[in-house]
């Protein structure tokens, strides 16, 4: 398996894990010290922090939509990209681009560092 492959295949664990309401699968998918933006402008990190977050997540039981992968790899980093939509608090689609940072683990494996579901925010500033 090339690592385009390995990386994707971490992202798809990812959000089978979110699907499935699995939080310690979706832990696994981390590195230690990783940074997701739960909401946009807001970085969190720290383990019981980005349970809690997933977990309020899941709870809320909205339902995502993944798109297609784009991936980039340098060496033992990778970048990850994809659209997701899901229905909006007020009926509406949302949508946006969800940039990952991936770090080669010692073991062959890949684990996000950083998650921004939110990539794209910064096209919505004026």
């Amino acid at each position: 398996m090339d690592d385009k492959t390995k990386v994707i295949a971490t992202i798809d664990r990812m959000t089978s894990a979110f699907a499935a309401g699995d939080i310690n699968s979706i832990m696994s998918t981390y590195a230690s010290g990783a940074v997701v933006v739960g909401e946009p402008g807001k970085p969190m990190t720290g383990d019981a922090t980005l349970r809690n977050m997933f977990a309020e997540f899941i709870k809320a039981g909205v339902p995502f939509t993944y798109g297609a992968h784009d991936v980039v790899v340098s060496g033992d980093n990778a970048l990850h990209l994809m659209k997701w939509t899901a229905p909006g608090p007020d009926g509406n689609k949302m949508s946006s681009l969800s940039v990952a940072v991936l770090k080669r683990q010692p073991d062959g494996s890949w684990r996000m560092v950083i998650d921004h579901p939110f990539g794209d925010g910064v096209m919505h500033v004026k």
